[in-house]
């Protein structure tokens, strides 16, 4: 009789819980629903945005936003003819130059063409304090002008400036989410079927990642309202990277474990919570590290690197959430036949195979030193590649395909060699505003300087520099002016480029090592050793180094990118160590297991490796792919970070994990897990105590 109620009691909660889950999931995205949308008006990419508030940069810009009329805009109407300008080509400019003046308030009116000195271009510098601090206004004001300044006839008419370049890169940024989305949807999706060889089984992680990833949009929108946190293009981008890409890895590791579990037990409910038993701590342990991980770029100084820790452990924590409720509860009420043609009968044996990972693991374990010794080579001469890393990345450079703004500033360039196309803002006290305007014209490397607006105690001086915009002349120039105005700010496209590179230098110094502390610390405390956490973080340094090599080798003569984002390093850096640390707990963890189980080190070595082989080189396979998926957009500072990460995740993943961790922890034996007490060997009749996997050996779904 007790029996009898005891499974009409499992089976309603079997049926109750999961439709209890979704129905709180369907609460929860109505509430969130209304903020995820407004995400993309909180979305800024300014380089006053990146930059902390303390830089000179942002300070003028500030000052700059608050003088009559806001913030200006400024372009460069750009008319150039191979064979040089005719009287009627001047004629053109000059009657357009004037329609925009009657069109649009420009400071100080129609201005005057500047001609090169070999006669094949006429610039016209436009400001206008017209559309003052709004972007939108901004960019309608840019497209206006580009509207009326048109060629004909040979004549080319380009327009470039601050101003333009800023509304360009917003179409870039703009243009991001739909792309990214879809083409991260498209890769999982296609990972998924080939490694599920199911109909409806891959569909299930993807739409439990799209709302995850909706759920994070929500809870990002939340941060900005309450915290201030920068939100940009590219940590978005991340964000629903990481959400993507982590997810689908745990949805992996659980649905194989349930796949396991289901051979065993009878009913898809119980089967689910021994799953979530058996995998789940480590797939907690393994998303904290990474949130812990990311999470130390709140110490970062940029505001963009700041912003993107938080942005990204919202991503993995909504992923965790999500797959360890969402997708459990879809799983159980579609019950087994979800796994169709491959359904894990009940009482079944999973057809047993070699698997690669075994003949992998047989190999490391056969040579342990040799391996171990060969792979520290190869990546330190992988490493060595980061030394040919283009210098960094100039505003110009940034984006993949040139933009008009872009090409307006290379026909500058070729047409003023030795000027300075580029305003310098120069922001004084109002009170001593002639003293530093002497000042600053005696200033080495200064071709010109003029007084503009003045207002609320300060006044603007417009500096253009001899040298070539982010040339190291004209950085010369600016730290020269900076050294000399000490009661004044130095802004301007070129000064935030350079506000840029001190402040990613100084976060690195400051970042990497609290990012190394912390995940060491947590490894610690996880594996209850010294030596195994040590070996897990010098491997992913090892491999962040290595990926940054291949980059050095394939940015310049492969890609023809002109420089490398500044902020490249760092945020490799934090991903790599965060992520790869995330796929050594696993087959640590596995290794731990087993020797509490009394199995010799060695073997619990290489039956850790061929028991999650499969499902680690399938993770580590999806989440390469969805960082990968960033080399398809339009930026280089996005295309850089995703191959850098796809590589390194490559290598962490059938290098490193395969033969490097297993070799080491065939050579050192118990050593591996000392001080702890397993270094001394399991206790008598020990098995495992905590609750982890059990040391069967599950199917390996997905090895490549």
């Amino acid at each position: 009789m007790r029996a009898g109620k005891a499974t009409t009691t499992g089976k309603r909660r079997g049926r109750a819980v999961p439709w209890a889950v979704l129905g709180l999931w369907v609460v929860v995205l109505a509430l969130v629903g209304p903020f995820a949308a407004k995400l993309g008006d909180v979305q800024h990419d300014r380089a006053t945005d990146y930059l902390p508030a303390s830089a000179d940069s942002t300070q003028a810009a500030r000052i700059e936003e608050a003088l009559p009329g806001g913030e200006s805009t400024e372009l460069v109407i750009v008319y150039h003819r191979d064979g040089g300008l005719s009287a009627d080509d001047r004629q053109v400019a000059a009657g357009q130059i004037k329609d925009i003046a009657g069109a649009h308030e420009l400071v100080g009116g129609a201005p005057e063409g500047v001609p090169s000195d070999d006669g094949t271009t006429l610039m016209y510098p436009v400001v206008s304090n017209e559309p003052g601090s709004d972007e939108k206004l901004r960019d309608a004001f840019v497209v206006d002008v580009r509207d009326v300044a048109g060629g004909q006839d040979g004549l080319s008419v380009e327009v470039g400036g601050t101003g333009a370049l800023a509304t360009d890169s917003g179409e870039v940024y703009d243009a991001l989410g739909g792309p990214l989305l879809y083409t991260t949807v498209a890769v999982v999706a296609l990972l998924l079927i080939l490694i599920y060889r199911s109909p409806v089984l891959w569909l299930l992680p993807l739409i439990t990642a799209g709302i995850a990833d909706y759920l994070s949009m929500g809870v990002a929108y939340g941060l900005n309202q309450a915290f201030g946190t920068t939100i940009s293009g590219q940590s978005s981008a991340v964000m629903t990277i990481l959400v993507f890409g982590a997810g689908t890895d745990y949805a992996l590791l659980l649905v194989s474990r349930y796949r396991e579990e289901l051979r065993r037990i009878e009913r898809p409910y119980e089967a689910m919570v021994a799953a979530l038993r058996g995998c789940g701590p480590a797939v907690l342990a393994s998303s904290g590290t990474v949130a812990a991980g990311l999470l130390c770029l709140l110490a970062a100084d940029l505001n963009s690197s700041r912003g993107m820790g938080p942005l990204g452990t919202v991503g993995v924590l909504c992923a965790l959430i999500a797959m360890l409720t969402l997708l459990p509860a879809v799983l159980v009420l579609l019950g087994r036949r979800v796994f169709w043609p491959l359904v894990p009968a009940y009482g079944s044996e999973p057809k047993q195979r070699r698997s690669l990972f075994a003949a992998m693991g047989d190999s490391a374990g056969r040579r342990p030193l040799t391996v171990l010794a060969t792979g520290a080579v190869l990546l330190g001469a992988l490493a060595l590649g980061s030394f040919s890393l283009p210098g960094p990345l100039k505003q110009q450079d940034t984006f993949v395909d040139k933009p008009e703004a872009v090409a307006a500033m290379e026909t500058l360039g070729k047409a003023y060699p030795q000027s300075g196309t580029q305003p310098i803002d120069v922001v004084t006290p109002a009170d001593g505003a002639d003293r530093t305007l002497t000042a600053v014209r005696d200033t080495r490397g200064v071709e010109s300087a003029e007084k503009g607006r003045t207002g609320d105690g300060w006044t603007e001086i417009s500096v253009i520099a001899k040298g070539a915009p982010q040339s190291a002349e004209e950085t010369a120039t600016i730290k020269s002016l900076r050294g000399e105005l000490k009661d004044s700010y130095v802004g301007g496209d070129s000064a935030q480029q350079i506000d840029l590179d001190d402040t990613n230098s100084r976060d690195t110094k400051i970042v990497v090592p609290l990012v190394l502390v912390s995940v060491l610390l947590i490894l610690c405390g996880l594996l209850r050793s010294l030596v195994a956490p040590l070996i897990l973080v010098a491997a992913v340094v090892a491999v962040w180094g290595a990926a940054l090599g291949i980059g050095g080798l394939v940015f310049g003569p492969v890609l023809g990118f002109e420089g490398t984002d500044p902020g490249l390093g760092l945020l490799s850096f934090v991903f790599l160590v965060a992520l790869g640390v995330d796929y050594g707990i696993f087959l640590m963890h596995r290794m731990r297991e087993e020797s509490l189980a009394g199995t010799e080190p060695a073997a619990a070595a290489l039956t850790a490796l061929r028991t999650t082989g499969g499902v680690i080189a399938s993770a580590g396979l999806v989440l390469a792919a969805t960082f990968a998926v960033l080399m398809n957009m339009g930026l280089v500072q996005l295309v850089e970070l995703g191959f850098v990460i796809a590589v390194g995740v490559l290598l962490d993943t059938f290098l490193v994990r395969t033969y490097l961790v297993t070799s080491a922890s065939v050579a050192l034996g118990r050593k591996m897990w000392w001080p702890g007490g397993l270094s001394r060997g399991p206790a008598p009749g020990a098995g495992p105590s905590e609750p982890t996997e059990p040391p069967r050996q599950p199917e390996q779904v997905g090895a490549p």
